[in-house]
């Protein structure tokens, strides 16, 4: 963990907090709500703020949306979606696009997997739920489970720059109705997620952070997201709500 002094005016010196991993680089990957090399769906209507895009798969993998194509015939619309929806048969620039944001999404998941010196190994056996987790480096090997509502609790409350990565080498489940709550500052655009398998966000569930996955992503039923799904593989929503973080 690293932390860093702030020098404030007249010689005052106050110490600021600045703890956990380097943050992990997304790249063009950091400009999308949802990005998918298998497909994006939804049943019924979903709510999405921010980009959503496929590659190297074509626009007809994205389901659920009733899109409408763009005159440029670059991207499409949606009115579930309050940005842009990109797929790699889209006309030129578009698919010339995805293709190195597919790479820094495979770049950023492979970063991410292979950070050494864990702050906490299996913490819990896995079992997030009522932890009040702390910035760092968590590592499990096993699938993680948050049962019950848990805590992401940042150093500063005034705009922490606190990071935390999540590594499992399973999948991540988290319980119908239960929720991450974040506290101390935390931000879930400094929160990653690491799925070696799948994530299931349980009905009337709320997760926070940028979901790097390896498989699947399934958001059940009135489920709701503040962060990123970054997916290898398909993308599921049932009536649910993704809103890219704000910075």
């Amino acid at each position: 963990m690293t932390k860093f002094v702030l020098i404030a005016a007249l010689g005052a010196i106050a110490s600021v907090s600045a703890e956990g991993p380097p943050a992990v680089s997304l790249g063009k990957a950091g400009t999308y709500a949802i990005l998918s090399k298998a497909g994006i769906s939804t049943v019924p209507t979903s709510v999405i703020t921010g980009d959503i895009g496929v590659s190297p798969i074509a626009f007809t993998a994205i389901t659920g949306f009733s899109l409408v194509a763009d005159s440029t015939n670059t991207f499409a619309t949606s009115t579930q979606v309050t940005g842009k929806v990109y797929a790699a048969n889209y006309a030129p620039p578009t698919p010339a696009t995805l293709t190195p944001t597919i790479g820094d999404m495979e770049i950023a998941y492979t970063d991410a997997a292979g950070r050494p010196t864990p702050d906490f190994l299996n913490l819990g056996s896995g079992n997030l739920g009522g932890q009040t987790l702390a910035p760092g480096l968590y590592k499990f090997g096993s699938s993680v489970i948050i049962p019950t509502d848990c805590t992401i609790e940042g150093t500063n409350e005034t705009g922490s720059t606190d990071t935390w990565i999540f590594q499992m080498s399973g999948d991540l489940v988290m319980a119908a109705n239960k929720e991450v709550i974040l506290t101390g500052g935390a931000k879930a655009s400094n929160i990653v997620w690491q799925v070696a398998g799948y994530v299931e966000v349980k009905a009337g569930a709320h997760m926070e952070g940028i979901l790097l996955v390896k498989t699947a992503a399934h958001f059940r039923t009135g489920s709701s997201l503040t962060g990123r799904i970054l997916a290898q593989t398909a993308v599921t929503l049932q009536s649910s709500t993704v809103t890219q973080p704000s910075d």
